[in-house]
């Protein structure tokens, strides 16, 4: 029912490696030992287009069913997910090298997404019922009803394979959208496994997942009625520029540089364990990492310090069951070579890496790096790195601090530390950035009444967001009706009367006006068109 276009060969776990594939197909691999462990094809701009037509012949039925019909499919697949959450563990590890830790987050935060959604998706798409704005209007009943695009296109990148999809897929079918999924083609195999979940529980063919690369994605754009996208900011430039020519709405969550400030009154410990965690989560391959640390001069050194010894305890390697490890490889040669430019950059440039600095063993290895007399001449402190890297940078003063947190073409999120969380606020307050976390890192993203979206080049709109989260999904229909019986002809209609217009426009000026220039509107039309009848 939903299916990839092309059949995938999805892993077993276990060491073995299947055959290279064939010219048409993907071959997935493992990047911290290279083995292939899946395939997947290449679907043609054909093959997209027929996928969208025929989600545009069953979407339909899925809408009319309205929101408690979908409830029922959804909590079905919460309930698939939470049956298989060791197989999509395995899955979503043999395509990234997760430890088994961050592994298991993906199907539980799909699994949570789902059943909040799912319940409360009824009340977040009600029809709204505005009041009217002047006793003009009060002869009609008002309504925006919220009607779903057809097919929603979601693009998702290869950090978080099942969550990222979760994070769109899941609102947009709640919304009552079909859907197409886009997976990144270095991570589609836990993709595919959330097609084949929607398609054992027997749920409507609303849900498809196509694979490829570049292209496949390029006619995702090219044929649904509203995209969301996840991924680099360049080619988030490339598919609004596409979206803007077909006149269809968009999403777009992009690039970031995400700032972290260690205020002088902060629980060092909790600084230091909470920025290292905000780092080096998934090897630093987050949207929202912490990538540059600012840091009050009067607790530099203590801070540097145990950050440093905490970044030193942790271990990385390839998991599998066992949780033996807290860093996985990273996703692709690609991204441990920006990772190793930019620390090579700037110690060239007089910065230090107190610990880790370089690639290691096989695969995509990054050491867990602390790099300190850095500032923003360097790379690794205004690009995005998307690794396992933290400069500090010590400051004066939480001015300075502030300053350069801004300094930025990026605002996704950022963090402040301090032991004062009036002052925690205030400071979020002046930062550029659509989330900003006190004391914490990520807390944001698992509380879905928080709208999730970045300023600057980190993108447009937002996800997430509580009812906003559904609705952004839909078009807005405005309905009028009468609430009294009605006249054979309205006052407006022709022919025109001055008397009666007179009447309508005193209304009008007399509800939406201030002070003496309430009133006057009927000497307006006695002067410009006498009396009237």
């Amino acid at each position: 029912m939903a299916a990839p276009r092309r059949a995938a060969q999805t892993p077993e776990p276990g060491p073995s490696t299947p055959a290279e594939p064939p010219a048409l197909e993907i071959a997935v691999h493992n990047p911290a030992t290279g083995e292939v462990v899946g395939s997947v094809g290449v679907d043609s701009a054909h093959t997209v287009a027929d996928a969208v037509r025929e989600l545009r012949r069953h979407q339909p039925a899925w809408e009319a069913i309205g929101a408690q019909g979908r409830k029922e499919w959804l909590l079905k697949l919460q309930d698939w997910i939470l049956d298989n959450t060791d197989r999509l563990a395995d899955v979503l590890q043999s395509e990234t090298s997760k430890p088994r830790a961050d592994a298991l987050i993906d199907p539980s935060y799909a699994a949570d997404l789902l059943g909040y959604y799912a319940r409360r998706a009824e009340k977040f798409l009600a029809d709204d019922h505005p009041s009217p704005h002047s006793p003009l209007a009060r002869v009609k009943r008002l309504t925006t009803v919220y009607r779903p695009y057809p097919v929603v296109g979601v693009i998702t990148p290869w950090n978080f394979p099942l969550a990222m999809p979760a994070m769109d897929v899941i609102p947009a079918l709640a919304a009552g959208a079909a859907v197409l999924l886009k997976p990144s083609e270095v991570t589609p195999l836990s993709a595919v496994e959330l097609a084949r979940g929607w398609a054992e529980i027997g749920a409507p063919r609303v849900f498809t997942v196509i694979t490829g690369a570049a292209e496949t994605g390029a006619a995702v754009v090219n044929n649904v009625d509203f995209v969301q996208f996840t991924g680099s900011t360049a080619t988030g430039r490339r598919i609004a520029t596409a979206c803007a020519a077909r006149l269809i709405p968009y999403s777009l969550e992009l690039g970031g540089k995400d700032p972290a400030i260690v205020l002088a009154d902060a629980d060092i410990d909790r600084a230091a364990y909470g920025i290292a965690f905000g780092g080096l989560f998934n090897a630093g391959q987050v949207c929202v990492s912490v990538e540059r640390v600012y840091v009050e001069a009067p607790v530099y050194e203590e801070f540097v310090g145990k950050l440093t010894a905490h970044v030193r305890e942790l271990r990385q390697g390839l998991d599998g069951r066992r949780f033996e490890h807290d860093l996985g490889a990273l996703a692709n040669a690609a991204q441990q070579a920006i990772v190793t430019r930019h620390v090579e950059e700037a110690i060239a440039k007089g910065a230090k890496a107190l610990t880790g600095g370089q690639a290691t063993g096989v695969g995509t290895f990054f050491e867990p790096t602390v790099l300190v007399d850095v500032d923003h001449t360097m790379t690794c402190m205004t690009e995005e790195t998307f690794g396992p890297t933290l400069p500090v940078m010590k400051v004066a003063d939480e001015a300075e601090a502030v300053a350069l947190a801004n300094d930025s073409e990026y605002g996704l999120s950022a963090t402040v530390w301090t032991g004062d969380k009036a002052r925690g606020e205030r400071v979020a307050r002046q930062l550029n950035a659509g989330a900003v976390n006190v004391n914490d890192v990520f807390s944001n993203i698992f509380n879905f009444a928080l709208p999730m979206g970045g300023w600057g080049q980190s993108g447009i709109g937002t996800r997430l967001g509580g009812p906003e989260g559904l609705r952004k999904y839909c078009r807005k229909q405005a309905l009028t009706v009468p609430m009294l019986p009605t006249q054979q002809k309205e006052m407006f209609w022709f022919p025109y009367s001055a008397a009666k217009l007179g009447i309508a426009l005193t209304t009008m000026r007399a509800a939406g006006a201030r002070g003496m220039r309430r009133l006057g509107i009927l000497d307006v039309i006695n002067t410009v068109g006498g009396k009237g009848k």
